[in-house]
């Protein structure tokens, strides 16, 4: 497997695979061909689709700047490779002088058709969470220790940095009111979700309501192209740091006890990536919230000191429960019904937590099947709820307006 690096992504939003993956692929392009009078960009699939709505246009113009450059929307052509595809073609005098194929894979990931992967980016041997369990269980180590052991002497600086990096998304999202842009008219609610605080609240309401409006603030930061961690995602990217901030001021725990708890939720995206997916495109929104919400889990039974197999069935709850779950953006943009999504998968975290702390040992189903099952239930899916927004929510939604 690759860095846990690759999991989290500082960018702005509001789509990982469709404006970060885009922009990553734009700027590789231009520094190859900086010559270039013109680049032209087709864009096909779920990236054809939806991109308007994602904005992946503006991301790929903006980077290619000030070489004049086109973007093609084509709505027709297969992608037998990927959802996500799209061609970058660069000209000199009106002459071809080179082209690039490229996929958005999801998290902010790309692929470039026809190079092969450095084999120095691998620097885990293990690939599976089973693997990963036994190598831990037989040198007596957590899983965090396991990911310090394998990363570089400043990945703990780089996930501290991930950390605040959250918590100015939070904090940012609930001193904004208004309307996101897009056109649909959401209103932020982050702000009064976070204030309107009930006449008579109980603990457990008010668990509920600030976890809510953590987890809405950054995925509306996101969702007004601000500055957001993916994790594993753009669209996904409010679950993980709504559960950490709340645990974090309820517990008093520690900057350094968050870095353990990402390292171990970068673990488990990380292997998901590895074996399945985390791209909407691809398999649906179980592989971003689904894995969104297992990484969260996972992060608060580290925090919590649980053992490998309480967070095993911690993750494996998460992404069980979200199996099947569609990608269906109303308008092509992350906010109906992303933003909420978040908000759900945030508490549906802290419930499998609940849940992990008393019935591991009893458990049927170990994570890495439930992987296997999501990417599986994900291919299976029709084009219609993979991002395309030409099923669901997306196609039957009406505006009040």
């Amino acid at each position: 497997m690759k860095s846990v690096r690759n999991i989290y992504k500082i960018g702005l939003g509001p789509s990982s695979s469709h404006t970060m993956g885009p922009a990553f692929a734009a700027k590789i392009f231009k520094e190859k061909y900086n010559n270039a009078d013109n680049i032209e960009v087709t864009l096909y699939g779920s990236l054809a689709k939806t991109g308007k709505g994602h904005g992946t246009d503006r991301a790929i113009t903006e980077t290619l700047e000030p070489i004049k450059n086109s973007i093609i929307f084509d709505l027709d052509t297969p992608t037998s490779e990927h959802p996500n595809t799209m061609d970058f073609v660069a000209f000199k005098d009106n002459l071809k002088i080179g082209e690039m194929r490229v996929l958005s894979i999801g998290g902010g990931e790309i692929k470039i058709v026809g190079e092969d992967k450095k084999a120095d980016e691998e620097i885990y041997s293990e690939k599976s969470f089973t693997e990963i369990a036994n190598y831990c269980k037989s040198r007596n180590i957590r899983l965090s220790d396991y990911v310090f052991s394998h990363e570089d002497e400043n990945f703990k600086t780089f996930l501290l940095q991930v950390w605040h990096t959250m918590c100015d998304a939070i904090r940012e999202g609930l001193t904004h009111t208004g309307t996101l842009p897009g056109g649909l008219k959401v209103e932020r609610k982050a702000q009064h979700l976070f204030n309107q605080r009930h006449i008579d609240e109980s603990p457990q309401t008010r668990e509920n309501r600030l976890v809510c409006s953590y987890a809405f603030a950054v995925s509306e930061q996101n969702a007004d192209c601000g500055v957001i961690v993916t994790a594993p995602t753009c669209g996904s990217c409010g679950v993980v740091p709504a559960v950490l901030k709340y645990m974090q001021e309820k517990n008093n725990f520690s900057d350094s006890d968050i870095v353990r708890a990402l390292a171990v939720a970068g673990l488990i995206g990380n292997i998901v990536s590895t074996n399945a997916s985390v791209s909407g495109a691809e398999c649906g929104c179980q592989a971003e919230i689904g894995t969104a919400c297992s990484m969260a889990a996972a992060a608060l039974a580290e925090l919590f000191f649980m053992g490998i197999d309480q967070i095993e069935y911690a993750a494996e709850i998460s992404m069980e429960h979200h199996l099947g779950l569609t990608c269906d953006p109303v308008c092509g943009l992350v906010q109906i019904p992303c933003i909420e999504r978040n908000a759900v998968a945030a508490m549906r975290a802290i419930n499998a937590l609940s849940l992990a702390n008393f019935l591991s040992d009893s458990r049927k189903i170990s994570f890495d099947i439930i992987v296997e099952t999501m990417y599986h239930t994900g291919k299976d899916l029709s084009l219609l709820y993979r991002e395309t927004s030409e099923g669901g929510l997306a196609k039957l939604y009406r505006s009040n307006d």
